[in-house]
């Protein structure tokens, strides 16, 4: 999903050269936490973990980047592997139309 040219929110296209990886360490209780992760030969440390929530299948992690963007991971702990499923440039993190200045 691509909403602006300003990069507010998009998706990133699937393939090789944006497989994702992930590195956790433990954060509290002993539960894996993304420290790092990266995509398109890009790395980026996490300096922040915004916000992290449990669904059925799936663990998120809203996080921002030492870049200052936000991003929103999700773990599939099923299949065992990662999704970018937000990328906010502006480090909002906001998915709508009422961010200031849109």
């Amino acid at each position: 999903m691509a909403r602006d040219r300003d990069g507010a929110a998009a998706t990133l296209p699937r393939g090789p050269d944006f497989a994702l990886w992930v590195e956790c360490a433990a954060g509290h209780g002993g539960e894996a936490v993304p420290r790092r992760f990266g995509f398109g030969g890009r790395a980026i440390a996490v300096v922040e973990v915004m916000d992290h929530w449990l669904a059925a299948d799936h663990r998120y992690f809203k996080l921002r980047g030492e870049d200052g963007a936000c991003y929103i991971l999700r773990d599939d702990v099923a299949e065992g592997y990662w999704e970018l499923t937000l990328y906010d440039r502006r480090g909002s993190g906001r998915h709508d139309s009422t961010v200031a200045g849109n």
